[in-house]
C-alpha cells in the first residue's frame, strides 16, 4: 500500500526495548497470578475452616514468593507452588 511505513524501516523504533518490556509484563503477570491464587487458597482455608493463622502464613509466604519471583530472571513461580503445597499440607495436619 502506498503511504504506509514498514515497522522495520520506520525511524524511532526501539525493538529491543519493546521485547524487554514485553518480557517484564509477562513475568509480572505470571508471578502476580500465582500470588493471587495462593492468597485465595489461604483465604478459603481461613474462612471455611477457621485457622486464620494459616491464612496469614499463606499471605506472608505469597509475598515472599512474589518477591523471589519478581527478582528472578524468568519469573519463577516455584516458591509460590511450594508455599501452596505447604499451606494445604498444614491445613490437613491441623
Amino acid at each position: 500500500m502506498a503511504g504506509t511505513t514498514e515497522f522495520a524501516t520506520a525511524t524511532g523504533n526501539d525493538y529491543a526495548e519493546h521485547e524487554r518490556t514485553y518480557a517484564a509484563v509477562m513475568k509480572m503477570s505470571k508471578v502476580g497470578t500465582a500470588m493471587i491464587v495462593l492468597v485465595v487458597i489461604s483465604l478459603a482455608i481461613g474462612g471455611v475452616t477457621g485457622p486464620w493463622w494459616l491464612c496469614g502464613l499463606g499471605i506472608v509466604l505469597s509475598i515472599i514468593g512474589g518477591v523471589i519471583g519478581a527478582v528472578s530472571e524468568k519469573g519463577t513461580i516455584i516458591p509460590m507452588a511450594v508455599a501452596a503445597l505447604a499451606v494445604v499440607a498444614l491445613w490437613y495436619v491441623v
